[in-house]
């Protein structure tokens, strides 16, 4: 199957991560879904720019923590632009806290997001994907769930690997039917979600102190992960799955190393 014959669905497809992937997809070629839970204003602005490049594009606004939300989009990309053919879940929130900190409301909404979302948008599409005998699903985890040292990560990363654990069994569920299911675990990456509470000196002393971490010596940029999600999805990827692909420049601070 053809770049051109894809269609693609990226969850939290507004800003970071998922922008640059659903450019890159545009790119190669795919029919493109922006997905987001609320930033549609952010949505729409991506796809004017895949159609400004001459691509297709839809953004649709679901919440993947709601399963309705989630089938109803589903079925709304297959109306205008076909069935779906790669899903990246790559929608996902962040609560950073420690067991004397942590909000049990924030941390179950985390849970939602993170890996009901990853559930709720694999099932919706499988049935379609099963039926082609043809899908490739690209689930975006972190290196946090491998075990970075950095603190107040626990709950995230606990999330995160539950992700990359799905990964892994959905292979196994789906594999027979032509489908593959890889993960993308980033590094830290440049985006609104990891500048968030980090203004001015305080997001330079955290660039610098994670590059530092890194063998590449800097931090990770969206299109960094692009174009790992881009070649989990390809055409030609067809017989790499359920592997987790770390994409982190080389992290040097994982628990446990000397």
């Amino acid at each position: 199957m053809a770049w051109t014959d894809q269609v693609a669905i990226v969850t939290g497809g507004a800003r970071g991560i998922g922008r640059a992937a659903a450019l890159l997809l545009a790119e190669r070629g795919a029919a493109v879904c922006v997905n987001c839970a609320a930033r549609r204003d952010a949505a729409e602005a991506v796809v004017r720019e895949i159609e400004a490049a001459g691509g297709r594009a839809v953004a649709i606004v679901a919440d993947v923590a709601d399963n309705k939300a989630v089938v109803a989009m589903i079925e709304a990309v297959t109306a205008q632009l076909g069935p779906p053919t790669i899903l990246v879940n790559n929608a996902g929130i962040s609560h950073q806290a420690t067991l004397d900190t942590y909000d049990p409301e924030r941390l179950a909404r985390m849970r939602r997001v993170n890996v009901d979302g990853v559930i709720h948008a694999t099932r919706a599409v499988m049935g379609g994907m099963r039926a082609r005998r043809y899908g490739r699903i690209v689930n975006v985890t972190s290196i946090a769930a491998i075990g970075t040292a950095l603190a107040g990560n626990a709950f995230y990363a606990a999330s995160k690997a539950e992700v990359a654990i799905l990964t892994r069994r959905f292979a196994m569920e789906l594999g027979p039917d032509g489908i593959t299911v890889n993960a993308v675990a980033p590094g830290f990456i440049r985006t609104d979600m990891t500048r968030a509470n980090r203004a001015g000196d305080d997001w330079a002393a955290a660039e610098r102190r994670l590059a530092e971490r890194a063998m590449m010596r800097r931090i990770g940029e969206p299109q960094d992960i692009a174009h790992a999600i881009a070649f989990l999805a390809a055409p030609e990827s067809g017989w790499i799955t359920a592997q987790t692909l770390v994409v982190d420049g080389g992290r040097m601070d994982y628990i446990g190393h000397a």
